[in-house]
């Protein structure tokens, strides 16, 4: 355990899910003070075959500024190539950060922005656009890749309270999709649902403070705790959002807690009577028959789903 960015003693673990549903592909336990960038390439390369064995869909690489850097993106764009020449599409999303001499270059930027004005409200209005960049990786082999850009200005808040001197926004996402930049936006938008599985591991399972003050052994109850949230994501998904689940609203995806809460945290009642032990689970049939269709399910692969 060691100093983080937020100045606490704690870890950065790293985190990889795939698909709408929050399934996690990788969950690894790092020192507190370690950059988010750090053996990244290695997290990737790992969970990558992961995915390609779980699915023949397109796969899109959706990152946050931290993973922000030169080798990253030509990294993702050997990964994509690759997958071409195996037949699969792979794209990548990646936040991009605007460091300290991008962000006091502000006049560069009016100036590109010129012709991409478009008013959104009176005070405030945005400029979109598409730019090229060339990289180089460690081994000096040059790569182009597209950002697209976007610039806010706001002379006036809401409220229509006019301000004394003009802000600005300057945000930017590296990608490699063939889409209109606000498409790309409203996919990189997306991203916050990262976050909810995030909080699923920490909240749900308990897992805000590792008990240990080992490295080791915290891995370790990180990974078990992988293992847990799939187990629990797959009994939401089969038995939760069917016809059969016990939850009277329709969701494409059950919480952890909610999960917990409905099929496995059931009272019981354990009787001894003619030299038997019986179970008693009461009369919630409905719970019981989704327990026990997700058991012949577990059993037989290919029976019919919930």
């Amino acid at each position: 355990m060691t100093r983080t960015y937020q100045q606490v003693d704690g870890y950065t673990p790293i985190a990889a899910y795939l698909g709408n549903e929050g399934w996690c592909l990788g969950l690894e336990l790092r020192p507190g003070k370690q950059h988010t960038m750090k053996e990244s390439n290695a997290f990737l390369e790992r969970v990558l075959p992961r995915a390609y064995q779980l699915t023949q869909a397109p796969l899109l690489v959706r990152e946050d500024s931290g993973f922000d850097s030169q080798a990253h993106l030509a990294l993702l764009e050997q990964q994509r190539q690759a997958c071409a020449e195996d037949g699969r599409v792979l794209d990548y999303l990646v936040k991009w950060n605007p460091r300290r001499s991008a962000k006091d270059d502000q006049d560069t930027w009016l100036a590109v922005a010129a012709d991409y004005w478009e008013e959104l409200r009176p005070g405030k209005r945005q400029a979109l656009w598409t730019q090229t960049v060339s990289i180089r990786d460690d081994h000096q082999v040059e790569y182009v890749v597209k950002r697209v850009m976007r610039l806010v200005e706001r002379t006036a808040d809401h409220d229509g309270q006019l301000l004394i001197e003009p802000e600005y926004e300057l945000e930017g996402w590296w990608t490699s999709l063939d889409e209109a930049p606000q498409a790309v936006i409203q996919r990189y938008q997306a991203h916050a649902t990262h976050e909810q599985f995030h909080s699923e591991i920490k909240t749900d399972l308990d897992l805000e403070r590792l008990p240990s003050g080992k490295f080791a052994t915290n891995d370790l109850i990180l990974h078990l705790a992988q293992l847990a949230y799939n187990i629990l994501r797959l009994m939401g998904q089969l038995g939760m959002t069917g016809e059969l689940s016990p939850v009277r609203h329709p969701a494409k995806r059950r919480r952890l807690r909610t999960v917990l809460q409905e099929l496995v945290h059931r009272a019981a009642l354990v009787i001894h009577k003619a030299r038997q032990t019986i179970l008693d689970f009461g009369q919630d049939v409905g719970r019981m028959t989704v327990l026990k269709t997700l058991r012949r399910r577990f059993r037989y692969p290919k029976a019919a789903p919930c």
